[in-house]
Protein backbone atom coordinates (compact mmCIF):
# COMPACT_ATOMS: atom_id res chain seq x y z
CA UNK A 1 0.00 0.00 0.00
CA UNK A 2 2.81 2.34 1.13
CA UNK A 3 4.67 1.54 -2.30
CA UNK A 4 1.16 2.64 -4.19
CA UNK A 5 0.87 5.92 -2.71
CA UNK A 6 4.24 7.01 -3.11
CA UNK A 7 3.97 5.94 -6.87
CA UNK A 8 0.85 7.69 -7.23
CA UNK A 9 2.46 10.84 -5.20
CA UNK A 10 5.45 10.55 -8.33
CA UNK A 11 3.26 10.78 -10.73
CA UNK A 12 1.13 13.86 -9.67
CA UNK A 13 4.35 15.48 -8.73
CA UNK A 14 5.92 14.71 -12.10
CA UNK A 15 2.15 15.99 -13.85
CA UNK A 16 2.43 19.19 -11.79
CA UNK A 17 5.72 20.34 -13.24
CA UNK A 18 4.34 20.19 -16.53
CA UNK A 19 1.53 22.35 -16.44
CA UNK A 20 2.07 25.30 -18.21
CA UNK A 21 1.51 28.45 -16.23
CA UNK A 22 -1.38 31.09 -18.14
CA UNK A 23 -1.88 34.40 -17.12
CA UNK A 24 -4.30 36.36 -18.80
CA UNK A 25 -3.93 40.16 -19.20
CA UNK A 26 -5.69 43.17 -20.17
CA UNK A 27 -5.37 44.03 -24.31
CA UNK A 28 -2.93 45.72 -25.20
CA UNK A 29 -0.67 45.94 -21.92
CA UNK A 30 1.02 42.59 -22.65
CA UNK A 31 5.06 42.76 -21.29
CA UNK A 32 7.56 43.52 -23.89
CA UNK A 33 9.94 40.49 -23.64
CA UNK A 34 12.03 40.62 -26.58
CA UNK A 35 11.96 44.15 -27.49
CA UNK A 36 10.77 43.26 -31.26
CA UNK A 37 7.35 44.29 -32.35
CA UNK A 38 4.58 43.56 -30.28
CA UNK A 39 0.60 43.84 -29.30
CA UNK A 40 1.02 47.13 -27.75
CA UNK A 41 2.82 48.34 -30.30
CA UNK A 42 0.20 47.43 -32.79
CA UNK A 43 -2.44 49.26 -30.84
CA UNK A 44 -0.30 52.34 -30.30
CA UNK A 45 0.02 52.53 -34.14
CA UNK A 46 -3.39 51.62 -35.60
CA UNK A 47 -5.11 53.71 -33.00
CA UNK A 48 -2.89 57.25 -33.62
CA UNK A 49 -3.46 56.39 -37.70
CA UNK A 50 -6.51 55.53 -37.40
CA UNK A 51 -7.34 58.69 -35.68
CA UNK A 52 -5.31 60.71 -37.68
CA UNK A 53 -7.08 59.58 -41.05
CA UNK A 54 -10.54 60.21 -39.23
CA UNK A 55 -10.27 63.71 -38.65
CA UNK A 56 -7.72 64.98 -41.25
CA UNK A 57 -8.74 67.73 -43.57
CA UNK A 58 -7.44 66.60 -46.21
CA UNK A 59 -10.46 63.50 -45.87
CA UNK A 60 -13.16 65.89 -44.93
CA UNK A 61 -12.03 67.54 -48.32
CA UNK A 62 -12.57 64.33 -49.93
CA UNK A 63 -16.16 63.36 -48.69
CA UNK A 64 -17.44 66.94 -49.41
CA UNK A 65 -16.31 66.44 -53.21
CA UNK A 66 -18.35 62.94 -53.00
CA UNK A 67 -20.91 64.54 -52.01
CA UNK A 68 -23.84 62.16 -50.71
CA UNK A 69 -21.57 58.98 -51.87
CA UNK A 70 -19.50 57.35 -49.70
CA UNK A 71 -15.58 57.07 -51.60
CA UNK A 72 -14.47 52.85 -51.31
CA UNK A 73 -11.55 51.66 -50.35
CA UNK A 74 -9.59 49.21 -51.27
CA UNK A 75 -6.50 47.50 -49.08
CA UNK A 76 -3.31 47.07 -50.95
CA UNK A 77 0.29 46.37 -50.18
CA UNK A 78 1.28 46.86 -46.31
CA UNK A 79 5.08 46.60 -46.86
CA UNK A 80 6.76 44.96 -44.15
CA UNK A 81 10.31 46.90 -45.11
CA UNK A 82 11.98 46.30 -41.34
CA UNK A 83 14.69 43.74 -40.08
CA UNK A 84 11.96 41.70 -38.47
CA UNK A 85 9.24 39.28 -38.81
CA UNK A 86 6.02 41.42 -39.13
CA UNK A 87 2.54 40.64 -39.59
CA UNK A 88 1.18 43.81 -41.46
CA UNK A 89 -2.06 42.34 -41.76
CA UNK A 90 -3.35 42.73 -38.56
CA UNK A 91 -2.41 46.51 -38.83
CA UNK A 92 -4.50 46.85 -42.21
CA UNK A 93 -7.32 44.41 -40.87
CA UNK A 94 -7.49 47.05 -37.71
CA UNK A 95 -7.64 50.29 -39.72
CA UNK A 96 -9.87 49.07 -42.35
CA UNK A 97 -12.35 47.93 -39.60
CA UNK A 98 -12.04 50.94 -37.31
CA UNK A 99 -12.73 53.33 -40.50
CA UNK A 100 -15.21 51.29 -41.91
CA UNK A 101 -16.99 51.22 -38.78
CA UNK A 102 -16.66 55.33 -38.56
CA UNK A 103 -18.99 55.50 -41.60
CA UNK A 104 -17.13 58.15 -43.18
CA UNK A 105 -15.51 55.07 -46.08
CA UNK A 106 -16.59 52.18 -47.42
CA UNK A 107 -14.47 48.96 -48.67
CA UNK A 108 -14.19 46.55 -51.52
CA UNK A 109 -12.98 43.21 -51.35
CA UNK A 110 -9.23 42.84 -51.09
CA UNK A 111 -6.93 41.12 -54.16
CA UNK A 112 -7.13 38.32 -52.30
CA UNK A 113 -10.66 37.74 -52.08
CA UNK A 114 -11.66 38.50 -55.50
CA UNK A 115 -10.66 35.26 -57.07
CA UNK A 116 -12.94 33.75 -54.46
CA UNK A 117 -15.98 36.38 -55.50
CA UNK A 118 -15.12 35.42 -59.30
CA UNK A 119 -15.68 31.46 -58.88
CA UNK A 120 -19.14 31.83 -56.71
CA UNK A 121 -20.06 34.61 -59.64
CA UNK A 122 -19.40 31.77 -62.28
CA UNK A 123 -20.68 28.68 -60.10
CA UNK A 124 -23.93 30.61 -59.58
CA UNK A 125 -24.66 31.91 -63.07
CA UNK A 126 -23.51 28.51 -65.25
CA UNK A 127 -23.90 25.56 -62.80
CA UNK A 128 -27.81 25.07 -63.20
CA UNK A 129 -27.71 25.14 -60.02
CA UNK A 130 -28.73 28.41 -58.94
CA UNK A 131 -32.10 30.10 -59.80
CA UNK A 132 -32.06 33.46 -62.32
CA UNK A 133 -33.38 35.28 -60.08
CA UNK A 134 -31.01 35.07 -57.14
CA UNK A 135 -27.45 34.39 -59.00
CA UNK A 136 -24.93 36.92 -58.63
CA UNK A 137 -24.69 38.94 -61.49
CA UNK A 138 -21.21 39.45 -63.16
CA UNK A 139 -19.97 43.27 -63.88
CA UNK A 140 -21.65 44.54 -60.82
CA UNK A 141 -19.10 45.15 -58.92
CA UNK A 142 -18.35 48.62 -57.43
CA UNK A 143 -15.16 50.01 -58.61
CA UNK A 144 -12.62 51.73 -55.52
CA UNK A 145 -12.15 55.33 -55.73
CA UNK A 146 -8.83 54.73 -53.22
CA UNK A 147 -6.01 52.34 -51.89
CA UNK A 148 -4.78 51.61 -48.83
CA UNK A 149 -0.92 51.06 -48.79
CA UNK A 150 1.43 51.62 -45.93
CA UNK A 151 4.43 49.93 -45.15
CA UNK A 152 6.90 49.77 -41.84
CA UNK A 153 10.61 50.36 -41.24
CA UNK A 154 12.85 50.73 -38.67
CA UNK A 155 15.82 52.58 -37.40
CA UNK A 156 18.38 50.43 -35.42
CA UNK A 157 21.35 52.17 -33.59
CA UNK A 158 23.78 49.36 -31.38
CA UNK A 159 26.36 50.17 -29.23
CA UNK A 160 27.92 46.85 -26.98
CA UNK A 161 24.54 45.21 -25.33
CA UNK A 162 22.62 48.45 -26.07
CA UNK A 163 20.19 48.57 -28.84
CA UNK A 164 18.34 51.68 -29.72
CA UNK A 165 14.69 50.55 -32.57
CA UNK A 166 12.71 52.99 -34.07
CA UNK A 167 9.85 52.01 -35.63
CA UNK A 168 7.85 53.98 -38.92
CA UNK A 169 4.89 53.01 -39.67
CA UNK A 170 3.29 54.69 -42.56
CA UNK A 171 -0.46 55.01 -43.92
CA UNK A 172 -1.36 56.48 -47.30
CA UNK A 173 -4.74 56.61 -49.32
CA UNK A 174 -4.00 57.13 -53.39
CA UNK A 175 -6.67 58.03 -55.88
CA UNK A 176 -6.44 55.38 -58.17
CA UNK A 177 -7.91 56.96 -60.96
CA UNK A 178 -5.61 59.98 -60.99
CA UNK A 179 -2.38 58.59 -58.74
CA UNK A 180 -2.75 61.61 -56.35
CA UNK A 181 -2.33 61.42 -52.81
CA UNK A 182 -5.46 62.40 -50.51
CA UNK A 183 -3.81 61.18 -47.24
CA UNK A 184 -0.82 60.43 -45.70
CA UNK A 185 -0.30 59.28 -42.36
CA UNK A 186 2.74 58.51 -40.27
CA UNK A 187 3.64 56.66 -36.50
CA UNK A 188 6.97 57.55 -35.11
CA UNK A 189 6.22 56.73 -31.31
CA UNK A 190 7.63 53.57 -30.73
CA UNK A 191 11.34 54.03 -30.22
CA UNK A 192 13.03 50.90 -27.58
CA UNK A 193 16.36 50.75 -25.66
CA UNK A 194 17.17 46.90 -25.28
CA UNK A 195 20.19 46.29 -23.05
CA UNK A 196 21.11 42.59 -23.30
CA UNK A 197 22.87 41.03 -20.37
CA UNK A 198 27.09 41.02 -21.03
CA UNK A 199 28.12 37.14 -21.81
CA UNK A 200 30.03 35.59 -18.97
CA UNK A 201 32.62 32.95 -19.22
Amino acid sequence: MKRILVIVASVLLMSSCTVPTVTRIQTGFGPDLSGYWNSRDIQIVCESLIEDCLINPRITQVLREFGNRKPTVVVGRFRNESSEQINTEIITSIMETAIFNSGRLDFVAPQGLRQELYDERAYQSASGHVSDSTAARIGMEIGADFIMTGSIRTVIDRDGNTTVRTYYVTAELTNIETGARVWIGQNSDITKVITRPANRF
